[in-house]
């Protein structure tokens, strides 16, 4: 079973940046689209961003041109980069294989904590 570890989540002010990293144990990762999740208290899960096999990239509306995602295949990782960050994007994140609207291939992962606030 595949498993993936998020990191780099943490307390930032309105206005500040965090990269965040998806380290997945799965074979033939650079075959997989990757996606970034999160999940707001008494929210549902949304995607927020997708890269597929060959690095092109979606976003959702509410981080277009505020939020990075990237991928090394050498290294099984998905980044996503975070700036303009805003009280609204207060979450968990988590990555995963995108599946559907919002569900993922794999089990979840722990995820990562981001708070934003002043």
């Amino acid at each position: 079973q595949v498993q993936l570890v998020e990191s780099g989540g943490g307390l930032v002010q309105p206005g500040g940046s965090l990269r965040l990293s998806c380290a997945a144990s799965a074979r033939f990762f650079s075959a997989w689209a990757m996606g970034w999740y999160r999940q707001a208290p008494g929210k549902q899960r949304e995607l927020v961003a997708s890269i597929s096999s060959e690095g092109s990239t979606t976003y959702a509306d509410s981080v277009k041109g505020r939020f990075t995602i990237s991928r090394d295949n050498a290294k099984n990782t998905v980044y996503l980069q975070m700036n303009s960050l805003k009280p609204e994007d207060t979450a968990v994140y988590y990555c995963n294989a995108p599946r559907g609207d919002s569900g993922g291939y794999w089990d979840w992962g722990q995820g990562t904590q981001v708070t934003v606030s002043s």
